[in-house]
């Protein structure tokens, strides 16, 4: 009883394997706020989706991988840039513990990601060193532009990375 799809930033349908903004249909889906039509108008489609604020990317048999939050995407020079795929990217790199990535105003290209990121016991690691590291191993506007090394990424009670303060 329950539609999904994802679809692109113009709203038409993404191909399977690619993300975009998951929206749901179904007799169990909300209508609308109450008594609030601006809201409703901007949360579901005149057609009865949902807009659920989600990004994921639908398999070729229909499964859905939920990978990111729309209000954490940021563009790079027109390109959407997903946290969550830059996150896993540099989890990978043996000097990092922990990071968190946030888009950040950039003159040029409207935004950009910066990194926060929590070394390893011992290591030594600097910015320049994670950003050649990025350069290798992403697309250039996944890259982080800046990174700041942190004792900890402020996270709340069930263990979330608390982006808004990382932000501000």
């Amino acid at each position: 009883g329950t539609e999904v799809r994802v679809v692109t930033a113009t709203g038409a349908p993404q191909a399977p394997g690619h993300p975009g903004e998951v929206l749901v249909r179904g007799h169990h889906v909300m209508r609308g706020y109450f008594e609030d039509p601006a809201e409703t108008k901007k949360s579901v489609t005149p057609d009865g989706w949902l807009r659920t604020g989600d990004v994921g990317v639908l398999d070729e048999d229909g499964n859905l991988r939920i990978t990111d939050r729309i209000k954490d995407m940021f563009i790079v020079g027109g390109f959407n840039a997903y946290p969550a795929e830059i996150e896993q990217l540099l989890g990978i790199h043996p000097d990092v513990a922990d990071v968190a990535v946030v888009g950040v105003p950039d003159p040029r290209l409207g935004e950009v990601g910066k990194a926060y990121v929590v070394r390893r016991p011992g290591s030594v690691v600097t910015s320049d060193d994670l950003i050649a590291w990025s350069r290798r191993e992403m697309a250039n506007y996944k890259v982080p532009r800046a990174v700041e090394f942190v004792a900890e990424l402020p996270r709340n009670a069930s263990g979330k990375v608390v982006k808004g303060e990382l932000r501000g």
